[in-house]
């Protein structure tokens, strides 16, 4: 293991400890802490991707229920985080489970749009995990994923303020932490809520966005790789595409 995957772990350690002394009421029933149940698909993650210094941080919200709430991995689509990142971990269970949003891990036969989005991109481009990693790194800003009674998800900018500005606090440090390991020579939020939040962590100017891959945005879906290979184009990114 290198001594940044290393870095990277214990961090993400700290960062799953401060959330989990967080507490959330009512319309938020279920929290979610794929750190914690997933960590083994994690901690794998951060192990064979977390190794180097990186060009491009990219940057995403929090767990979708289908996605990094399943594998414990960022955009965490089952298909491709297994055949094309090459992990595959046994997931524990949340505890409580909503009876609606059940975590079966690699097992789990529903698919995330937005990790497939993100990750089919990458191998179309890049080729390989190693090609992709080797210029990019993938992280989401907070950690938890939230429910409400009825299985609807809730976003962390749609928390009660004092809620949402205690997880805030938290994984403010901790984006700090993680921008100081990986020094990246640009900053990229996946959605305006994480350019939103790196920029007033960091108290910097110059964080960019793609659009985010969410199936729930009309925009992403007319085609959301062309959309985003033009961003990524515009702000100097992109590396010439792999044969």
């Amino acid at each position: 293991m290198s001594d940044m995957s290393k870095r990277l772990i214990t961090i993400t350690r700290e960062l799953s400890k401060g959330v989990d002394a967080l507490s959330f009421s009512d319309p938020v029933a279920f929290v979610y802490n794929p750190l914690v149940y997933a960590w083994k698909s994690h901690k794998s993650y951060l192990e064979k991707y977390g190794t180097g210094k990186r060009r491009v941080l990219l940057i995403g919200m929090n767990p979708g229920p289908w996605g990094m709430a399943q594998t414990g991995v960022p955009f965490g689509e089952v298909a491709n985080v297994r055949d094309f990142l090459g992990i595959e971990e046994l997931v524990q269970k949340p505890n409580p489970e909503h009876p609606k949003r059940e975590v079966r891990g690699f097992q789990c036969p529903r698919s995330e749009v937005s990790g497939r989005r993100v990750w089919e991109w990458a191998k179309a481009r890049y080729g390989s995990a190693d090609s992709f990693f080797n210029e990019f790194f993938v992280l989401n800003y907070c950690p938890l994923c939230f429910m409400e009674e009825g299985g609807k998800n809730r976003t962390p900018d749609k928390l009660k303020p004092e809620e949402r500005d205690a997880v805030f606090e938290v994984c403010d440090v901790a984006l700090r932490k993680f921008v100081d390991v990986l020094a990246p020579s640009k900053i990229v939020g996946i959605g305006g809520f994480a350019k939103k939040r790196a920029m007033a962590t960091l108290g910097r100017d110059d964080i960019e966005t793609i659009l985010h891959p969410s199936p729930a945005s009309p925009i992403a879906n007319r085609g959301w790789a062309p959309q985003i290979e033009k961003q990524f184009e515009e702000m100097g990114a992109l590396l010439p595409q792999t044969s």
